[in-house]
């Protein structure tokens, strides 16, 4: 995933950075990792194995005037008033800083009429914790939350499964079908264990708020070779908890051959009386355990010490089957022999046990639940056929098929619901006077799609608009949703932290020193690409009266929510000269890294000016600057807007897209790439020096500069150099096309047999470390979202007259046999998809595995549906 964040991804070895500042004192990559690994040693996801032997601006002045008093108030509470004690220039950035956590005076997104009432109580409850590998819980704030966990034995050592964590070396693990709404089916495989967990929504005429669901777990066990009776067993542990701390009441645990067992019961303020029942007709062994806490993040710590303790004293690894006071979280361990078939039943507005109530249970478990969940299966399947347009395929790869069908429900499987604060570091020099040197920002709900469950399960937001490409062509609705909450995030100057880390859990997975968010960064905004299509489909009639009546009234309730994220870009990423923008934020003092990064433009290591100043000009900037132009002069025209504002966009429109100037700003004539500007050399290195530190010597490994820069083109051909022809800035018939069309096609550059790498094998910096422990990123690996970018630039000039349409199409038809066939050979082999792909090891699957988030842009690979070019 990508830069302009605040985590490292890069596991194993290294996992792409969520970049950070250079103002802000950024640790050091390396150690940045090791901080991650510790966390995890710490019980932050990982418990480590069971121990049995040791235990508008139309908008009304008012909202701005409330906006403010409101802030300040809160303002006062987290600090104390130290602020009132700050005058002159350290009075205006404290003002600055209060601005950074005020939200934007404007209507919000998410009090659309569109988003109340059925479509609100539809997606009450889904499998929104994507950090676990099955997690339940309601899209709100306080929630009754529920999940599974199992006992994995690997190398002789028990291990509590829970959180997802590539550290547990699943065979494979996902969503293999996922509508996002109602039904999902998913398949885990731990070693011999094989797991299947299938999930079913339903709302009856007796149900509470936001109706019924059900859980089936299947499983099968291959240890046929093992003769130990406790492990040929297989434990499980289902868990109900309420967020709310009211407590749950214990049922029946006695397993019975007829019927289903009352396992808990209880009462939420939004779905009344509650009950969850268990329904099985294999043998089952059941052990409970209650206990109160609020602290559900460590939930995986809790049950791992009831069972240690208890295998410690009474030598069977069992929950211990008692109950703190008042426990508000009820676990229930269930041993079977495998195979074995277990259905979990969740009531709403269920009060006593009656006839209808043994109806419900029988309509959600049983052989009934086996024709909802069949039912559902094929109206899934039908339903992707329609709309990726395997219907229209002369000959279907079955193969192909199923793994564009994982690709999507993994994505859609990995929608979760988060609700928190994030924290906004306060400037150089301002600390609280308790210590902290944040602020909160306030309390935000995100519903969100994530990029990977196991290593980055919670919003980034520039991989976000990659995501909206793929769910808002299956379900405009959740797509609209998910759009509105982030935008729902925009502050007062226009500004959406990149990364959400909103929650207990979600902290739980990002070492402390990594939290904070700089309201001085920026990432891409790609969610302009999904907003877009949203605009151009409106133009195009692609949609329903239905669904286009409420993508109207989402653009025009946008409008003024996309103005001031554009203008907090156009004020604050500006370059020296008009027309001109770079990433602000990058270290220009650092001896430590070969080349310093640019975190912000999500790109993170690939190679620019390597003395970053104020001349500098980021060709990629430029062309996301053209996006968002376009796609708000689009949304202006339907809208039949004409205002000032309406006419300063077209304006803006037409100077990036001048085809003149953009050439003069970044185009090197002799090879027709496009490059970024600034000050620059080549002569640069990476060595040790002898340091002395006081009276001591000391190692260093620290940059050389051999040739003093000068200010030119940076000469790194790559995905920058691609971005005005991604962006379909080139016109059909220019020579500059077709010199475009040689370098995406050169072995020795960009093309491979897997994909186009990200930097050319002719870049000085081509997989070079940055730094000693820092290796190559975004300097040779192929990326699936911005090659995906590059196949919809060459269908769009396929299909423009002009001298290079064949040529376009021709390249345009083997990258996009390439890239499936790599990333179809790769899930078949590892059972994952895979952050990105090693141009030089047969294209093998690199970083974070299960990477469910712009991987799953197969899917519109294989659909050949590409966002609009131009407005």
């Amino acid at each position: 995933m990508t830069g302009g964040g605040s985590s490292t991804r890069r596991p194993a070895a290294v996992a792409r950075s969520r970049g950070r500042p250079s103002e802000a004192s950024e640790p050091d990559p390396g150690a940045r990792r090791a901080a991650a690994a510790a966390a995890q040693r710490r019980g932050r996801g990982n418990p480590g194995p069971l121990r049995l032997m040791d235990v508008r601006p139309r908008t009304l002045a008012y909202f701005v005037v409330a906006s403010f008093a409101l802030v300040s108030v809160t303002f006062v509470v987290y600090t104390g008033g130290w602020w009132e004690e700050v005058e002159g220039e350290g009075a205006a950035t404290l003002r600055k800083v209060m601005r950074s956590v005020t939200p934007l005076p404007a209507p919000r997104m998410m009090d659309l009429p569109q988003f109340q009432n059925n479509h609100k109580e539809s997606l009450y409850w889904g499998t929104y914790r994507p950090n676990v590998y099955l997690g339940i819980r309601a899209r709100t704030p306080l929630s009754l939350i529920a999940g599974l966990m199992w006992i994995g034995l690997k190398n002789g050592q028990y291990f509590l499964r829970h959180v997802c964590q590539d550290s547990d070396e699943l065979r494979t693990f996902g969503w293999t079908a996922h509508n996002g709404r109602d039904y999902g089916r998913q398949v885990l495989v731990d070693h011999g264990l094989f797991l299947t967990t299938s999930f079913l929504k339903e709302k009856g005429e007796s149900s509470g708020y936001g109706g019924d669901w059900a859980v089936r777990l299947d499983a099968n066990n291959e240890r046929s070779g093992l003769s130990d009776a406790e492990e040929s067993t297989t434990h499980l542990f289902f868990y109900i908890a309420d967020e709310t701390g009211n407590p749950i009441t214990m049922g029946s645990y006695e397993p019975s051959s007829r019927g289903s067992v009352l396992l808990a019961s209880g009462l939420h303020e939004e779905i009344g009386g509650w009950e969850l029942y268990l329904r099985s007709e294999d043998n089952l062994e059941i052990h409970r355990a209650g206990f109160k806490s609020m602290s559900m993040h460590n939930l995986s710590d809790l049950v791992q010490q009831a069972v240690a303790t208890n295998a410690m004293q009474s030598g069977n690894l069992n929950l211990p089957d008692i109950t703190e006071d008042s426990s508000n979280i009820m676990v229930y361990q269930v041993s079977i022999k495998s195979p074995a078939q277990i259905d979990i039943v969740f009531l709403s507005g269920s009060a006593s046990k009656s006839p209808v109530i043994e109806e419900r249970i029988s309509k959600l478990t049983g052989p009934m639940l086996s024709d909802r969940l069949e039912t559902k299966q094929k109206e899934f399947e039908e339903r992707y056929d329609q709309i990726f347009n395997v219907n229209n395929k002369v000959q279907v790869d079955s193969k192909e098929l199923s793994v564009g069908r994982a690709a999507l429900s993994s994505l859609l499987g990995g929608v979760g619901y988060f609700y928190g604060q994030s924290k906004i570091a306060l400037p150089k020099g301002f600390t609280q006077k308790n210590g902290d040197k944040y602020i909160s920002y306030w309390p935000a709900a995100l519903y969100t799609a994530v990029p990977s469950r196991s290593f980055f399960p919670r919003g980034f937001l520039w991989d976000e608009g990659f995501h909206q490409l793929v769910i808002w062509r299956w379900d405009v609705h959740i797509s609209m949703d998910i759009i509105g909450h982030w935008l729902d995030l925009l502050n007062s100057d226009g500004w959406i932290p990149r990364e959400q880390i909103l929650g207990a859990e979600a902290l739980s997975k990002v070492p402390e020193e990594f939290v904070l968010q700089y309201p001085s960064n920026g990432n891409p905004p790609t969610l302009f690409l999904a907003i877009r299509d949203l605009a151009s489909g409106i133009h195009a009639q692609q949609f329903s009266d239905e669904e286009a009546e409420k993508i109207s009234s989402f653009l025009e309730r946008a409008y003024i929510r996309l103005n001031a994220w554009f203008q907090w870009f156009n004020s604050t990423q500006s370059g020296k000269y008009e027309g001109t923008f770079y990433w602000h934020g990058r270290d220009n003092i650092t001896t430590k890294e070969l080349n310093p990064k640019t975190l912000t433009s999500g790109l993170d290591d690939y190679p620019r000016a390597s003395h970053p100043n104020d001349e500098e000009r980021h060709v990629d900037l430029r062309c996301w600057m053209l996006l968002a132009t376009n796609c708000i002069c689009s949304i202006a025209e339907f809208l039949k807007m004409d205002s000032a504002l309406e006419k300063d966009y077209y304006k803006m429109s037409n100077q990036l897209s001048d085809f003149g100037t953009l050439n003069k700003l970044h185009l090197d004539d002799t090879i027709g790439a496009y490059f970024d500007y600034g000050n620059h050399t080549e002569k640069v290195r990476m060595r040790w020096f002898d340091v002395k530190d006081n009276n001591n010597m000391r190692r260093e490994f620290l940059r050389g500069t051999l040739q003093a820069p000068q200010l030119q083109l940076v000469p790194h051909v790559g995905y920058v150099s691609l971005f005005p022809f991604m962006m379909g800035t080139i016109p059909p018939e220019s020579w500059v096309l077709e010199k475009q069309l040689n370098l995406i096609s050169n072995t020795s550059i960009l093309w491979t047999d897997y994909g186009l790498r990200s930097l050319s094998r002719t870049s000085s910096i081509y997989m070079k470390r940055n730094t000693e422990h820092d290796p190559p990123y975004w300097r040779g690996a192929i990326w699936i979202n911005m090659n995906y970018m590059v196949l919809s630039a060459l269908h769009h000039y396929a299909h423009k007259d002009g001298p290079y349409s064949g040529r376009a199409k021709e390249l345009y038809d083997k990258l996009r046999s390439n890239l499936i066939r790599n990333i179809v050979q790769n899930y078949d082999a590892t059972g994952f998809f895979w952050e990105n792909y090693d141009q030089k090891d047969k294209g093998k699957g690199k970083g974070a595995r299960s990477f469910t988030g712009w991987t799953s842009l197969i899917v519109l690979i294989m659909a050949e549906s590409y966002p609009t070019l131009h407005r």
